[in-house]
């Protein structure tokens, strides 16, 4: 009988080579050098695709010899350990791992959708909420650009919400240029996206004021959306919304951290954890 790979032990041997590849073997030169650092971050990135908790994490590791095999732990890291490695987790981190695997990947893409998704601050459910009299005024905002070729996240970024797309616009087209091919290339948004710094090649529909458009460069976006919409072009930013779905429905729809610095790292942290997922 034909044996089959687990998909945890293919997500934990990429989560693991990637971790190799960018991270040094240990954080600091006096560190007590029982675990490495790829494999504590290797461990962070699986316990965020399981949707585990840092102590439940740790029983899953007990649990699971052959993930332990292929991370090469001699012994089962500590949840404080574990938690202590997401905190080294920083955004340039966070970054340099999203480059370094789409650079081996060789990623290139024509068009780019932009969009964003909010994650709820709390794990409590909202029928809980709605009994108990609860509400949240704020959540996160996880911002993504995604390739229309390879449905692979660019880049992402994250912030607080409710409040408009529009600053995240340039962010998320500076850092996905990169894997732009030729020029120009085509960005694709929704009409949240809309502000001065949207180009008269951006798919994005221009906002109305007054149920009217008067400038000249608007109006010229505006049947470029048009045709577009004709053309099945600008149907393709259903891409974004699908990984938003499949980032909420398989990791999770809220952010667990309690500091505000983490918190931010969360929205980023499951969509490198995509990429691996893919």
């Amino acid at each position: 009988m034909k044996r089959q790979n687990s998909r945890y032990i293919r997500f934990a041997e990429m989560a693991y080579h990637l971790s190799k590849q960018v991270l040094p073997k240990y954080s600091h030169l006096k560190s007590p050098h029982h675990f490495t650092w790829p494999q504590l971050n290797a461990c962070v990135l699986i316990m965020i695709h399981n949707q585990l908790t840092y102590r439940d994490m740790e029983e899953w590791l007990i649990a699971t010899d052959q993930v332990c095999k292929v991370l090469d732990l001699q012994h089962i890291p500590d949840h404080t350990t574990l938690y202590r490695a997401f905190k080294r987790l920083t955004i340039a981190l966070l970054t340099k791992m999203y480059r370094n695997l789409l650079d081996e990947l060789a990623i290139q893409e024509e068009a780019i959708v932009f969009d964003t998704t909010g994650f709820s601050p709390t794990q409590a459910s909202l029928h809980y909420l709605a009994r108990s009299g609860g509400r949240y005024e704020q959540f996160i905002k996880g911002a993504y650009a995604v390739g229309v070729q390879t449905q692979f996240i660019l880049t992402a970024t994250s912030g607080i919400g409710p409040a408009a797309d529009t600053g995240y616009l340039e962010p998320l087209r500076r850092q996905s240029a990169r894997y732009a091919r030729g020029r120009p290339w085509i960005v694709i948004a929704d009409r949240g996206f809309d502000s001065v710094h949207a180009r008269g090649t951006d798919l994005i529909p221009p906002i109305r004021r007054n149920s009217v458009l008067r400038r000249p460069d608007r109006i010229a976006r505006f049947e470029l959306v048009s045709a577009a919409r004709l053309d099945g072009l600008y149907g393709q930013r259903w891409i974004v919304e699908t990984v938003n779905s499949v980032i909420k429905r398989k990791f999770g729809d809220d952010v667990r951290s309690r500091k505000a610095i983490h918190r931010h790292r969360e929205p980023i942290v499951k969509g490198l954890v995509y990429n691996l997922y893919l």
